[in-house]
């Protein structure tokens, strides 16, 4: 708990913990009522630099929302699940006690168990926090104890981290700040302004010293908006253009053979594929001309230092994990990596080695009534587990997500939340488009009411994040509701008393000295993170004496020890070892096109974090330019006799969503572009996702948001 302080006002250091690469040291200012009365960042945190994003500046507003829900809630009887009205939620539902919700649940749970297996219990939970213990801990120890069925995370990074590691072994990156290093920043299907705002002064900083930033991206984003050149190529197209860029390098002699000798396998298999290559056919698929590709590649390949800062949006569409191979060997071909500032970066989480057997228990699993590892169920296919017959979902526990809006193929996926059969547990702070079709709802914390450690995908700095203020209401973290549950389910282990504290030093592996024992973490004690907020890991204390050089010099983990141009080990199981392009199967060379012809963007908005935030008054008017828009070029409107502010119908064989017309001439002809928005707050109840597919990625079996196919007409 909160201790008291005889001051006005305290400051209390925490990290926020939402889905984002930055992973800001936040300063919260406490009254001596205990309120939360100010957030700002860190001016101290090298990467936070002392501001927050316009999302979390307004964070107050989430936490004392009025629609916050702030005690546990029972459907009640005879109230069909379907979607509910915004405001009209309590009158489907019923205050209960802690209490009674506890027993309730763990009574509900072991009954689906017994009648039906513990695999017929599925949790459900993705990145709405990403601490450690929120993210994953006693979650993690209570499924795996109950032999509920494991959840395959895919939704949003999987193809990208596979794929990343098939070439390098393990996720690192150029560090945040050695990117005002660089000479050439290449934004590849980044938004770094809108969802990575604390790269962006390190690039002013870069461009301030006569560095060129190219953006590389069909939507033309706030960081397109604002690049020294954008390139909007066809979605889908982007390992074509990446394999372009090697053909030119290889052919004009642009590429770094020192490093390829020193540091990399299967380089002339590489130069072979690339042969086909050649700068006219990459220009036909992508829309560029032959001599923009020429350009591109030339200026990259003799650039130094150039950085890539590749997102995960590219990997997105069927061949996802192909394209991510693709481009991520690029700065190996050009020896991009050798010079500070340069090289490249999709995540930097491969860095940060918790101790995750202790703090996840997947040990348990055995002493469960499978007394095995349980069967694997693929987020990014919600809709097809809750309505499969042969292996039914009879239980659903969802936390940190709301997967009734940002799930695939939304309309197969309300189907299935509907079932009055299934046992739904919702953990969320508002109701959301999932708690709608929940039996029973438990109110969450946000970052400020709980305590976490962090580590971070875009830089790093290992952080605390001290619990600033009570709980809001009857609110409560995952590891005191999932500790809570396995205590009410009878399980024994005393790792479900675990306090937070507890975890956080299994996390960090604490020796008896009082040190990490975790690798690059041997300098980080719990007291010193504690008082500190946020310590370097072991590789970055001194980046003006030894800067970080990923992929230079040791040894990688891949199977030959290098960076992978050529995977042996994807060819043994029968995927091509090299990357190649392939156009979608729901793209404008694809059969479907001929009933379906514009390609969607099935975007996410600037102004909030997936679907968090979406129903926040604050944060709906900064979008409320785009909100329940369709984004289409003229042209395309002009064939269709559609005109700017219509009212239209996108469809295609999955579903229809009805939206309004805003002409954007900056979009390639034949793309459209809407925003992903909390279903419930469109007058139909429905939202982008009705378009979108189960289909999955190449690598990493992730969702394919990105190789959607529509029509558009009039409504």
């Amino acid at each position: 708990m909160v201790s008291a302080s005889a001051a006005p006002f305290r400051i209390v250091h925490t990290v926020c913990s939402h889905d984002c690469p930055d992973s800001c040291a936040v300063l919260v200012t406490v009254n001596g009522d205990g309120r939360a009365v100010k957030v700002e960042g860190d001016s101290s945190q090298p990467v936070t630099q002392g501001f927050l994003c316009g999302k979390v500046a307004k964070y107050l507003d989430r936490v004392y929302s009025p629609e916050r829900i702030l005690y546990p809630l029972r459907r009640k009887p005879g109230i069909p699940k379907q979607a509910l009205q915004r405001g009209h939620e309590h009158e489907a539902f019923e205050r209960v006690s802690w209490d009674e919700a506890l027993d309730a649940i763990a009574a509900r749970l072991q009954q689906v168990s017994d009648r039906y297996g513990s695999e017929s219990i599925l949790p459900y939970s993705y990145a709405g926090t990403i601490g450690v213990l929120g993210y994953g801990s006693m979650d993690r120890r209570f499924f795996h104890r109950m032999g509920a069925s494991r959840l395959d995370r895919t939704i949003c990074s999987e193809a990208g981290g596979v794929a990343w590691n098939t070439v390098y072994g393990k996720k690192l990156g150029t560090p945040a700040e050695d990117f005002r290093l660089a000479k050439l920043i290449l934004a590849w299907g980044a938004n770094i302004h809108g969802n990575n705002v604390h790269l962006w002064p390190m690039i002013e900083q870069a461009r301030r010293n006569g560095a060129r930033l190219i953006v590389i991206d069909p939507y033309r984003t706030r960081t397109a908006a604002l690049a020294d050149w954008h390139i909007a190529i066809r979605p889908g197209t982007d390992a074509a253009l990446a394999l372009g860029m090697m053909h030119v390098i290889l052919n004009e002699g642009l590429e770094d053979r020192a490093y390829i000798d020193a540091m990399t396998h299967g380089f002339n298999e590489l130069a072979q594929r690339a042969r086909a290559y050649t700068p006219e056919r990459v220009a036909a698929w992508t829309g560029m001309t032959a001599a923009g590709v020429e350009q591109l590649a030339r200026e990259y390949a003799t650039t130094r230092p150039a950085v890539l800062r590749l997102n995960y949006g590219v990997q997105r569409a069927e061949h996802g994990g192909a394209t991510v191979r693709a481009i991520a060997m690029l700065p190996a071909l050009t020896g991009a990596w050798k010079y500070r500032g340069g090289g490249g970066v999709l995540s930097t989480s491969g860095a940060f080695k918790w101790n995750e057997d202790a703090v996840r228990r997947p040990d348990l699993q055995y002493a469960s009534p499978l007394g095995r590892e349980a069967r694997l169920v693929n987020m990014s296919a919600l809709g097809q587990a809750l309505t499969e017959i042969d292996s039914p979902v009879n239980a659903l526990f969802v936390y940190n997500s709301n997967p009734g809006a940002v799930a695939p193929n939304h309309n197969t996926v309300k189907r299935g939340l509907a079932r009055e059969d299934l046992f739904t547990v919702v953990h969320d702070l508002f109701f959301t488009d999932t708690t709608d079709y929940a039996d029973y709802i438990l109110p969450a914390t946000t970052f400020l009411e709980h305590t976490d450690i962090q580590g971070a995908y875009g830089h790093y700095f290992v952080q605390m994040s001290k619990q600033a203020i009570e709980p809001v209401g009857e609110s409560r973290s995952n590891v005191w509701l999932f500790g809570q549950l396995g205590q009410r389910m009878g399980f024994a282990e005393e790792c479900f008393r675990d306090t937070p504290e507890d975890i956080i030093r299994q996390a960090l592996a604490i020796s008896e000295d009082g040190h990490s024992a975790n690798p690059e973490m041997e300098h980080i004690t719990y007291e010193g993170l504690e008082e500190q907020g946020h310590i370097p890991l072991g590789f970055h204390r001194e980046p003006e004496v030894n800067p970080f050089l990923p992929y230079t010099s040791e040894t990688l983990p891949t199977p030959s020890g290098k960076v992978e141009f050529y995977s042996e080990a994807m060819a043994a199981v029968g995927q091509d070892p090299l990357p190649a392009f392939i156009p979608p199967t729901e793209s404008r060379w694809g059969k479907a096109a001929e009933q379906y012809p514009l390609e969607l963007l099935a975007r996410k908005a600037d102004n909030y974090m997936n679907s968090t935030f979406a129903n926040l008054d604050g944060h709906r008017k900064m979008e409320a330019r785009t909100n329940q828009r369709l984004e289409m070029h003229p042209e395309d409107a002009k064939t269709r006799s559609i005109v700017e502010g219509e009212r239209v119908k996108v469809f295609n064989e999955r579903g229809s969503l009805r939206l309004t017309v805003m002409l954007n001439a900056d979009l390639p002809v034949g793309v459209v572009a809407t925003r992903l928005d909390w279903a419930k707050l469109h007058p139909d109840g429905l939202n982008s996702n009705v378009l979108t597919s189960e289909r999955l990625t190449d690598l990493g079996a992730g969702a394919t948001f990105y190789s959607t196919l529509v029509e558009v007409a009039k409504n």
